[in-house]
């Protein structure tokens, strides 16, 4: 039986992640931390491992009596406190990982790492809007891109065989971030930023799944591969799929100058700050809201890891939108 680690287990990505590896029947080891919530670790063939990617000699002890054949590293920050933590997290705790895979000579097959688009920044600004493909030089405009970027860096060259995935906007059912769209809407108020045309792209988490688990034995080692779900939406898009599933209740929809999100998540930052708590809008929440180009090309994924999309939009936001009723976050 194949063995697989995935870190972050029990985050958003990780969650889905372990629950395919187990429909393959893969032996599933969940790398999490002691105080992660196992909410959606609940099937008892899981095996639990707490890892410290914080420590890299704490983490070659606890990697040291077991051996994988495959390592999904999807553990990892998007929003911080304390903007060191970024690189404190996803760049050294990936460090921290490939050196303690290394020292207890692990015989892997693949790992595969979770990237994101994040890491090229505001490129391909000019109309018409072109994709981002992987010959573009990568220019991050956030603490979250940059951190994911030198993880990508380090991987370079580290003896492993591995393969990165870049996916732009992930959303699905567990996802907090794109859900307070969700709850905007059913407190009757939709806002967005910017009036020059924005060009959004977006991947269902079930289609990142997908990748991860092609890329597991297809593509070269050390290659990148951008996952969408092949579309390229508007900015008002995904709140009129969200208004439409969720019943058309009535919603004021608003509309703001750059400079009044500026405003607001330079406030959302200095408020997080004082109040200890991690705000959703911050300013890497501005970077990204005020981004207007996030196409990208996917065709080396279809081509080479053989990643058809199985989830446009529509059809992704109304199995969101199901499960946030189903669990009582609507």
């Amino acid at each position: 039986m194949e063995k697989i680690l995935i870190t972050g287990a029990s985050g958003f990505i990780g969650s889905f992640l372990v629950e395919e590896a187990l429909s393959r029947g893969m032996e599933v080891w969940a790398a999490v931390r002691g105080s992660s919530s196992r909410q959606w670790l609940q099937d008892e063939r899981i095996r639990f491992i707490e890892l410290n990617l914080s420590s890299e000699s704490n983490l070659t002890e606890q990697l040291r009596d077991v051996q994988f054949d495959y390592v999904v590293h999807a553990a990892g920050v998007t929003k911080c406190k304390d903007r060191r933590d970024f690189r404190r997290i996803n760049t050294e705790g990936t460090r921290h990982l490939v050196n303690a895979l290394k020292a207890t000579q692990q015989h892997l097959q693949r790992l595969v790492y979770l990237s994101s688009l994040s890491i090229f920044g505001a490129i391909r600004e000019q109309q018409p809007y072109e994709p981002i493909r992987e010959t573009d030089t990568p220019q991050p405009n956030t603490e979250y891109g940059r951190s994911k970027l030198e993880a990508e860096q380090l991987l370079e060259g580290c003896g492993l065989d591995y393969v990165v995935l870049r996916p732009t906007g992930v959303y699905g059912p567990r996802e907090r971030d794109y859900f307070l769209m969700a709850k905007s809407i059913k407190g009757h108020v939709d806002f967005a930023a910017g009036f020059r045309q924005q060009d959004i792209t977006f991947v269902y988490v079930r289609d990142v799944v997908q990748a991860v688990f092609l890329a597991l034995h297809n593509g070269a080692t050390g290659r990148k591969y951008f996952l969408s779900d092949g579309q390229v939406y508007q900015s008002t898009t995904f709140s009129d799929l969200l208004i439409e599933a969720m019943g058309r209740p009535w919603c004021l929809r608003l509309r703001a100058p750059i400079w009044v999100l500026r405003v607001v998540t330079f406030c959302g930052e200095y408020w997080g700050r004082l109040s200890g708590h991690v705000s959703a809008l911050n300013n890497d929440k501005y970077h990204i809201l005020r981004q207007r180009n996030w196409q990208c090309d996917i065709e080396p994924a279809r081509r080479e890891l053989g990643y058809e999309p199985q989830w446009d939009l529509q059809r992704g936001v109304e199995e969101a939108v199901a499960w946030y009723r189903e669990n009582k976050w609507l």
